[in-house]
């Protein structure tokens, strides 16, 4: 497998990772485990949530594509664990950095995507149940909140 096709298999499977991300959230998060991701709703005592466990669900997977690609010289497969790998850590970049602040990095973006990003996962907070919930996506945002940031800017 030649650089460009790498990049190409990396680069797709870390864009469907939101998909699979939205899936989860929605249906396995917000659905049969949701006694781990409860905490995450509600405030917390500690650093810690059983929340955290959920990257195990995809740290796993690429760990193992990685391996397994890189020991049997499948590059394809060695390529969808990277992008898998990729997209864990701009997850653990964006929500647990520039959403919920666990670390004190980047705290003063006033970009507009980044903001946009937070009012969604506001909106997704704001269901303290397991159901109504809305904005189960991370990366990409929905027009109606990247729309009201742009509103709220041109009125300020």
């Amino acid at each position: 497998m030649n650089a460009f096709g790498y990049t190409v298999v990396l680069v797709l499977v870390f864009v469907a990772m939101e998909g699979v991300t939205w899936c989860t959230h929605k249906f396995v998060m917000h659905g049969f485990l949701w006694v781990l991701h409860e905490d995450h709703h509600r405030p917390g005592k500690g650093f810690f949530e059983k929340n955290d466990l959920f990257f195990l669900v995809f740290a796993v997977p690429s760990f193992l594509a990685i391996l397994w690609g890189t020991l049997g010289r499948h590059f394809a497969l060695q390529a969808a664990g990277f992008g898998i790998m990729a997209y864990g850590m701009a997850y653990f970049l964006v929500h647990d950095v520039v959403i919920h602040r666990r670390f004190n990095w980047f705290s003063r973006s006033d970009n507009g995507y980044v903001r946009a990003i937070r009012l969604a996962h506001k909106m997704h907070h704001k269901h303290l149940g397991k159901e109504d919930g809305e904005a189960f996506g991370l990366l990409f945002v929905a027009r109606k909140y990247r729309k009201k940031i742009k509103k709220n800017r041109e009125h300020a």
